[in-house]
């Protein structure tokens, strides 16, 4: 339920607070006064999109706000929170939702939910949940088989629900089958051409049964044979400065008596004591190294020019499955990886003989879900067009006869069903889809009818009407004006009228007023009552405020209404 709206230079509205709350509330005004701000203003805060051509003259920007009163939990409160933003609890079960919009005169939009910024598609996922817009741009979209659609699956309740889903979930499974046997049939014989492929790249792979990191080994071990002679040179001179061959003094023998030397004097100066300590630690390191090198001498295996040979024949046959593969890892990754995937494609034929008749059993499920969706739909077809046809003899269409037609149609996610509303408006005239046999008048009526009807079976929290009574007087509007109200047991409804007859069944009369100072002209809004509200139905009535005859009809459709 909309609490509370506050507009700020938004078209001729200077500034204006709407108190709602609950029940039917009517806004009225002069022409040209800004009722229509009042809609966009409430379409600003529902997601539509933003017109700069909205902000006042002169002002910089324009601003919405408004209080919704919504449960603490479900869809709304989860989608809220989704966004970032909070509730502010009531202590009922209920709670407080501040939303908001700006437009600025350059076309910039914001939107904040629950104290939070937020895409304008948070607002307009909330209105999904919160409200129901009827204008003439909705009268145009009853016009529409998807709406009138929409209108029947709202009334059928839980049994159309429950056959929709149950449908869509069967039809989601055949749509899925058949779009995977669908491109095994198309790509068949690309698959084949890859399972070819993927085959002889396996074989090639396990005919070289290459192993991790052996391209790198193969590439030491080349280089290691290549240079044998010179490695062993290198060692064995090494070896020979270390362990003194041929009489020559040894690095470890010198080492030896530098250290003896220095620790004879130690006794003389305590600093050379950490030197001879080095001097031994190097000692040690030599006889290491020699050492070392003794048995990287004996272990050099010089191999000869037919080991280095098979060694480099084998680096060829890795060099192949490099070029290919790029790497000898990816190589390996395929031998592992491959063997599934062709196991896959190799199962083509029989996955075509398993999808087709698995898409079969699913196109016969399909249809009896189809069939299922359809009985149900008929029979809240017969229901709502009684209905509603029982609500048109109470809006001053007395003769008019409303009928729902569901006929066979294309598949779709929705069901195979076409849905028209034909109206035959007199005795004998044959029924025809409401799009072409009636007039405006007639239209705003059979969707307000259809709404009262729809309310019991599918409530929406809150409706708004934008002229709903247009093209329509007299008793016509009367019973509007009932309806209306009658719709206001249940849900908020807020309606934008220029009528007396309709504004006189609200329990919240709303007024935009329009004052001109020469230059601009700024509107703000009353809650009107007692005397005021009579002035406002004299001049709705009228154009007289102060008409004598026309204050006397105002009483009489107040005190109707009253008595409704």
């Amino acid at each position: 339920m909309i609490e509370e709206m506050r507009l700020r230079d938004l078209g001729v509205i200077a500034e204006a607070t709407l108190p709602m709350g609950p029940g039917f509330t009517a806004i009225t005004g002069e022409t040209g006064a800004g009722k229509t701000m009042v809609v966009t203003g409430l379409g600003l805060l529902l997601g539509q999109r933003a017109d700069s051509g909205a902000v006042r003259a002169g002002a910089q920007q324009a601003s919405v706000d408004g209080v919704w009163i919504v449960s603490e939990r479900g869809a709304v409160a989860d989608r809220v929170r989704d966004a970032g933003g909070e509730l502010e609890p009531l202590g009922d079960g209920r709670a407080e939702l501040f939303v908001g919009r700006t437009i600025s005169s350059e076309g910039r939009s914001r939107a904040s939910v629950g104290g939070r910024a937020a895409p304008a598609g948070v607002l307009a996922d909330l209105a999904d949940e919160l409200v129901v817009v009827h204008g003439q741009s909705d009268q145009l979209r009853l016009r529409s088989a998807v709406a009138q659609r929409d209108a029947l699956d709202r009334f059928g309740g839980v049994p159309v629900a429950e056959a929709l889903a149950a449908y869509r979930a069967t039809f989601d499974h055949w749509r899925e089958t058949d779009r995977e046997l669908t491109t095994l049939l198309t790509d068949r014989d690309a698959r084949r051409a890859e399972a070819a492929q993927l085959r002889e790249a396996i074989t090639e792979i396990e005919a070289a049964d290459p192993q991790p990191g052996e391209d790198l080994e193969l590439h030491q071990r080349a280089e290691r044979l290549a240079n044998a002679e010179d490695l062993r040179v290198a060692a064995a001179t090494a070896h020979d400065a270390l362990s003194g061959e041929d009489d020559a003094p040894d690095v470890g023998t010198l080492l030896a008596e530098a250290r003896r030397a220095l620790e004879r004097a130690t006794s003389s100066d305590a600093a050379l004591e950490a030197l001879a300590e080095q001097v031994a630690d190097l000692g040690y390191r030599a006889a290491d190294a020699a050492a070392g090198l003794a048995g990287y001498l004996a272990d050099l295996d010089e191999g000869g020019p037919h080991e280095l040979a098979t060694v480099e024949e084998r680096r060829a046959v890795l060099g192949t499955l490099i070029r290919t593969h790029g790497t000898l890892d990816a190589a390996i990754d395929l031998l592992q990886s491959g063997s599934a995937r062709l196991a896959e494609l190799d199962d083509d034929g029989d996955r075509i003989e398993r999808l087709t008749t698995e898409r079969d059993a699913a196109a016969t499920a399909l249809d009896a879900a189809a069939g299922l969706l359809t009985a149900a739909r008929i029979e809240a077809a017969g229901r709502l067009g009684d209905a509603v046809s029982a609500e048109l003899r109470e809006l001053a269409m007395p003769d008019a006869r409303l009928s729902v037609e569901v006929t066979e149609g294309a598949l779709s996610t929705s069901g195979r069903d076409d849905v028209a509303i034909l109206l035959a408006p007199h005795p004998g005239a044959e029924p025809r889809p409401v799009s072409r046999g009636a007039s405006g008048g007639e239209l705003s009526r059979v969707m307000l009818a259809i709404e009262v009807v729809i309310a019991g079976t599918d409530p929406v929290p809150t409706f708004v009407f934008d002229e709903v009574d247009a093209g329509i007087g007299g008793a016509a509007a009367i019973e509007v004006g009932r309806r209306l109200a009658r719709l206001a047991e249940t849900s908020q409804v807020i309606a934008v009228t220029h009528l007396a007859q309709v504004a006189a069944f609200a329990g919240n009369h709303l007024t935009v007023v329009k004052a001109n100072d020469g230059s601009v002209t700024a509107s703000s809004v009353r809650r009107l009552g007692g005397a005021d509200r009579e002035s406002e139905m004299a001049r709705l009535l009228s154009g007289l405020p102060d008409s004598d005859a026309a204050l006397t009809h105002a009483r009489e459709l107040l005190a109707l209404a009253h008595n409704r």
